[in-house]
């Protein structure tokens, strides 16, 4: 039996704890994520090195986020049955393996191949390192972890766009693959090696799953599509992470197409992007935790934001040097820090014991948009000859899911969680009950 002090020793020792499971589960994501975010930023070398069209660059980074679209569902129900530790790390490890074998890749078509098989690791870890870090943190603290954690793919972007370039510019683009698949696998050592559930997660989701959470069949896939929370959450996601791939693939290329800024500093810029996404990350998840309006508000002043920067790109002003690069940065704090909310209302709105199934679902959603995307983007831009399309068609996307959502909202008052409160765990509003 332990006594008093042992057990204000363990709770201390347990929450402090899971600053080390959102340490690991920031660097995870940000090392696996982190070749596929700089492709962008090598967008020149690939196009000179290669020979491609601003389609065909869109069409690689299309590539690894194919998978996806399947593996993501899969991901959901193995984190929901099995520990995250092993899920999240096999995926890293796909990762790192495929694109160490992708150094040798003869050329553009078995490039392709190779980012299908990073894709197919990565499905792992963007649901997995979610759902650890939600698992750690109860509802008042929640949205500012998973804006943390979510920070660690714009953080992995910034330091890809600063460093593959480079890489790739001096060594060869094959170089640079290495690179990422050697930051890939220290991602997955590092999350194999440090993370723990918390106590009694396992005990509570195995009860769960026996108990109360029937097998997921189609009709209950297809029946929570319909739910009106949900068709928000997914017209939201779908088109911000639209306009986030439209920033990634388009900046560098629009700064040196249209501003006549050189490869090396629109690349430098694109790297301050990634920086402010950061920052937009956790400053926006933290201001959902403490909003009174719910997460869903956040993420609804974003899609309000980025449709103003890209209508600036759209002015005369905007293809000036000085206008184009605040506009993206802007584009850059917005369009990527929506996520952490986001991702902190898709899990305080999931079934209990169904934490993984809601976020694959969720995601896999957006992963239309990742893959569809960026090669319409690029095949605009060169049917065009210039970006005004590329943005006036991610305006209209934004557009559309602030009309739909709004129509929806008015239609049904949608359901919101307490701050402080979860229906997976009562005591503590965390999604497992440490004992």
């Amino acid at each position: 039996m332990i006594g008093g002090d042992d057990a204000t020793r363990y709770r201390d020792d347990v929450t402090r704890y899971r600053w080390t499971v959102l340490a690991v589960a920031t660097f995870t994501q940000a090392a696996s994520g982190f070749f596929v975010q700089g492709i962008g930023a090598m967008g020149i070398v690939l196009r000179h090195e290669l020979g491609l069209s601003a389609a065909q660059l869109g069409l690689l980074i299309s590539a690894a986020q194919l998978a996806p679209l399947v593996g993501l569902t899969i991901a959901g129900e193995l984190l929901d049955r099995y520990d995250e530790r092993w899920v999240v790390g096999a995926g890293a490890c796909v990762v790192g393996l495929a694109l160490g074998v992708g150094s040798l890749a003869p050329g553009y078509a078995s490039l392709l191949c190779v980012l299908l098989v990073v894709g197919a690791g990565y499905s792992t870890v963007q649901p997995g390192g979610s759902k650890s870090v939600a698992s750690w943190f109860d509802a008042s603290r929640r949205g500012f972890a998973m804006g943390v954690r979510q920070a660690g793919l714009p953080l992995g972007a910034a330091l890809a766009s600063a460093v593959l370039p480079v890489l790739a510019d001096v060594y060869g683009w094959r170089t640079a693959l290495l690179a990422g698949g050697l930051v890939a696998l220290l991602g997955a050592a590092a999350f194999m090696g440090l993370y723990r559930r918390p106590p009694g997660q396992v005990a509570l989701q195995v009860k769960e799953l026996n108990t109360t959470s029937p097998p997921v069949s189609r009709a209950t896939r297809l029946r929570l599509l319909r739910e009106p929370s949900m068709v928000r959450i997914m017209l939201s996601g779908a088109s911000l992470i639209s306009v986030q791939s439209g920033v990634g693939i388009l900046t560098v290329l629009y700064l040196h197409d249209v501003a006549s800024v050189g490869a090396g500093p629109a690349a430098l810029v694109l790297v301050v992007v990634q920086i402010a996404g950061v920052a937009g990350r956790i400053v926006l998840a933290a201001r959902s935790d403490r909003g009174t309006a719910g997460r869903y508000a956040t993420v609804r002043l974003c899609m309000v934001a980025v449709v103003v920067g890209m209508a600036v790109l759209l002015t005369p002003p905007g293809r000036s040097t000085a206008v184009a690069c605040c506009a993206l940065v802007w584009l850059g704090f917005f369009g990527f820090g929506w996520y952490g909310p986001w991702v902190a209302h898709v899990t305080e709105s999931a079934p209990p014991g169904r934490t993984g199934f809601a976020l694959g679902l969720a995601m896999s959603v957006n992963q239309i948009a990742i893959v569809a995307v960026p090669p319409v983007l690029g095949l605009l831009t060169d049917l065009t000859g210039g970006f005004a399309a590329a943005w006036g068609l991610l305006i209209a996307m934004v557009l559309a899911a602030l009309t739909i959502s709004a129509r929806a909202e008015r239609g049904r008052r949608p359901h919101r969680l307490r701050a402080g409160h979860d229906h997976n765990c009562p005591e503590t509003g965390a999604t497992s009950c440490p004992s």
